[in-house]
């Protein structure tokens, strides 16, 4: 029984790595870091596994994660960082990642005061027209069939009308795995509004989903696999680490 209860080195280091992983985040619900070893391959600085665990963690951008899972093994680290309250690495690992994305926190992202901003004060055309448009609501769907929908309701600034913008889409990762884009756009009745209104929330919504947002200090994801379920997408990646964030 007691040789399953992780010793007081072990201990010591995942309420580090927990510290310093909070410290990068806006919020969280719960994060727990297992980190695998002994005192003798603690103090050649040897690391069997690291298992990191987290719900409800809300990113830059006020993007939140319902849940992100990371492992990585066979991690070398400095054994006198520790005794400074840090884990530093000696050097660079690989880490497999999964997290989930709900229809709530994307919304959540779209809604946020960061994200409203760079939806404001949109230049297009309307009847060759030039006009300025206000994003007041969005609402992102996912509907399932491996589809992202959109609506969103905008205001002409010039004349206070409010019109509705709607499109569906098939979000693709790219081949570096860095960034997602949208394909197979199929625009909903969009009256005489300029496409170019449609094509800001794309971007917006392929800047959302994009990695770079859930990248912490130290660490660099590439997706591997972007599945798209009714409710939430599921992020399968593989993480560089260079440093496991400390407080």
């Amino acid at each position: 029984m007691f040789d399953q209860q992780p010793g007081l080195g072990e201990e010591a280091l995942n309420k580090v790595a927990e510290l310093g992983l909070a410290s990068q985040l806006d919020d969280v619900e719960n994060l727990d870091v297992d980190i695998k070893t002994d005192a003798f391959k603690l103090i050649q600085g040897e690391v069997d596994s690291v298992t990191i665990d987290g719900n409800g963690l809300v990113m830059q951008g006020d993007l939140r994660v319902e849940e992100l899972d990371m492992y990585m093994s066979s991690v070398a680290i400095n054994p006198l960082s520790v005794a400074l309250g840090k884990i530093e690495l000696t050097k660079p690992t690989e880490a497999s990642v999964r997290a989930v994305l709900t229809e709530a926190d994307i919304n959540r992202a779209f809604n946020s005061d960061y994200v409203r901003q760079q939806l404001q004060q949109q230049q297009i055309h309307v009847q060759s027209q030039p006009v300025t448009v206000d994003a007041q609501q969005v609402n992102f769907r996912l509907p399932g069939e491996g589809k992202v929908a959109l609506n969103a309701s905008v205001m002409l600034r010039e004349t206070g009308q409010i019109h509705q913008v709607a499109f569906s889409a098939v979000p693709r990762v790219s081949a570096s795995g860095q960034t997602v884009t949208l394909e197979n756009v199929e625009y909903g009745n969009n009256e005489e509004l300029s496409p170019e209104l449609t094509q800001a929330l794309i971007e917006e919504t392929s800047e959302i989903l994009n990695l770079s947002n859930f990248d912490l200090e130290g660490m660099t994801l590439k997706i591997n696999n972007l599945q798209i379920e009714a409710g939430k997408i599921i992020l399968q990646a593989e993480a560089h680490v260079e440093q496991i964030p400390s407080g």
